[in-house]
């Protein structure tokens, strides 16, 4: 059995839980998620509780019941957080000229291309751009659904990804590169 599943997912106030017809959602001060659980997996919602538990009668493999089970537990567990709390990502972007601008939900990016990039987000995501004086530009990401903010921030990285040798890209706040030194001259 999964030890992740067996966990049970408090409910904090503010937040409601529903399950029907293998369809979980949850509804919170943030926002609303929904995620549709495989029929091997059993969902109680029990006084400020989620549980969840293996149905031994279905006829998937075992093992893949299992991994079921931890995931749906993880899955359900960073909906309810994500409407009750949300989740914050900031990139920053190292280079000379990189800048970031928003208007809406639409930003522009500026990456030492030939031509500015564009990128719409979705209405869940809100952005906040950051640009000072002698400071990298920071783009601030804030969303209740943290498996699309995940998958917008991998995105946004895939426009420069940090490199290596001089440190220039879109990074996390706070990531650390590991430095390559470059060429040496050969030893006559």
């Amino acid at each position: 059995m999964s030890r992740i599943g067996k966990l049970p997912v408090v409910i904090p106030t503010g937040v409601e839980v529903t399950v029907k017809d293998g369809l979980v959602k949850v509804k919170g001060p943030k926002g609303e998620l929904s995620q549709q659980v495989d029929p091997s997996i059993i969902v109680n919602v029990t006084d400020g509780h989620v549980t969840f538990a293996i149905d031994e009668t279905s006829e998937v493999d075992v093992k893949q019941k299992q991994s079921f089970h931890g995931l749906y537990r993880a899955l359900v567990h960073n909906m309810v957080e994500g409407v009750s709390k949300g989740y914050k990502k900031t990139l920053e972007l190292v280079g000379v000229g990189y800048r970031v601008s928003n208007q809406g939900n639409i930003i522009e990016f500026a990456l030492g291309y030939t031509h500015p990039i564009f990128l719409e987000l979705p209405a869940e995501v809100k952005v906040e751009t950051k640009s000072e004086r002698n400071q990298n530009p920071l783009l601030m990401l804030e969303s209740c659904d943290k498996q699309l903010l995940g998958l917008i921030c991998a995105k946004i990285r895939s426009f420069r990804m940090p490199e290596p040798y001089k440190g220039k890209g879109i990074l996390f706040q706070g990531e650390v590169i590991r430095r390559k030194s470059g060429k040496t001259a050969a030893a006559k």
